[in-house]
């Protein structure tokens, strides 16, 4: 069964305003801060772009998104991070979000394309995991100050959730490390973004899985299955890169560990908390959103 657009996005915004309306209207006395977050999740629910589909990533690569997940594009996704705390990011394409109660709930991945350039990967071979963790250990306390200067809780970095590991033949790359709030109470749930990557000629892909540790040991498989889902189109691979006339990007594997996790933890630490209050009531209506959008086009009941 198919509709043209126009009566497409009239449809799923009905839907979208029915199945979230409970959940804002509870939230009617929220602050002015938690009023934006609101707006901001219910626009991202009418924009949500549920799979299966392909997702174009800045004409560089392309993510075939699988049943079950949904994709929030640039504009909303964008919204979405200011009101939970985080600055825009012309890198940031959007964020995926699950839209099947089998794929779980607060969790997000954000999905961004940072056109830096070639990154070699020597260095794969010679890495050290603990100097890496003590390389993010020493960057996120060097950010501690400009973090309490914009609100941001201080960080401290506690462990690998999973060491950095690199397979050359695909050049992707994964790794995770726990973060918690400086002074925190024993048996807080520690926030965990769980970092993939692909890289590409001119630059390269990233899916943080933005999480908490008592959840991410069962998410793994389901980050790595949508890294699997990221290719780069024909001439735009890693293994297109011509030495002659391609901008090599300045820093290598480890230095994108490092970088990275210094740059983000911490607003990727203020969003994790801020899914812990408020996913789970967002999350059931974006799930019911899912289910109704595959009864439409199946004829099935969700």
């Amino acid at each position: 069964m198919r509709m043209a657009g126009s009566r497409w996005n009239r449809w799923l915004v009905c839907v979208a305003a029915l199945l979230l309306a409970p959940v804002f209207t509870a939230a009617a006395q929220d602050s002015p801060a938690e009023t934006a977050a609101n707006s901001a999740w219910s626009n991202a629910a009418k924009a949500l772009q549920p799979g299966p589909r392909r997702i174009d990533l800045r004409n560089q690569a392309t993510l075939q998104l699988p049943e079950g997940y949904g994709f929030i594009p640039t504009r909303e996704a964008t919204e979405l991070m200011e009101a939970m705390g985080n600055g825009s990011d012309p890198n940031f394409i959007g964020l995926i979000v699950p839209t099947s109660q089998d794929n779980g709930g607060d969790w997000m991945v954000s999905v961004d394309y940072d056109p830096a350039g070639y990154i070699e990967d020597e260095d794969a071979k010679h890495w050290d995991a603990d100097e890496l963790l003590n390389n993010i250990k020493e960057g996120t306390e060097a950010g501690n100050k400009r973090r309490v200067q914009m609100g941001i809780p201080a960080l401290e970095v506690t462990r690998w959730i999973e060491s950095p590991s690199y397979d050359s033949a695909t050049q992707r790359l994964v790794w995770s490390a726990e973060a918690r709030t400086k002074g925190a109470a024993a048996g807080e749930d520690n926030t965990v973004n769980y970092n993939t990557y692909v890289l590409g000629r001119e630059g390269y892909v990233s899916l943080n899985l933005i999480t908490t540790a008592s959840h991410v040991e069962a998410q793994k498989p389901m980050a790595k299955t949508l890294l699997s889902q990221v290719a780069f189109m024909d001439g735009k691979r890693y293994a297109d890169f011509n030495a002659s006339t391609d901008k090599v990007a300045g820093y290598g594997l480890a230095a994108l560990i490092g970088g990275v996790a210094a740059k983000k933890l911490g607003l990727f630490a203020l969003i994790a908390a801020f899914l812990a209050k408020s996913f789970k009531l967002v999350i059931v209506g974006l799930i019911a959103a899912g289910a109704a959008i595959k009864s439409f086009f199946t004829g099935k009941k969700a």
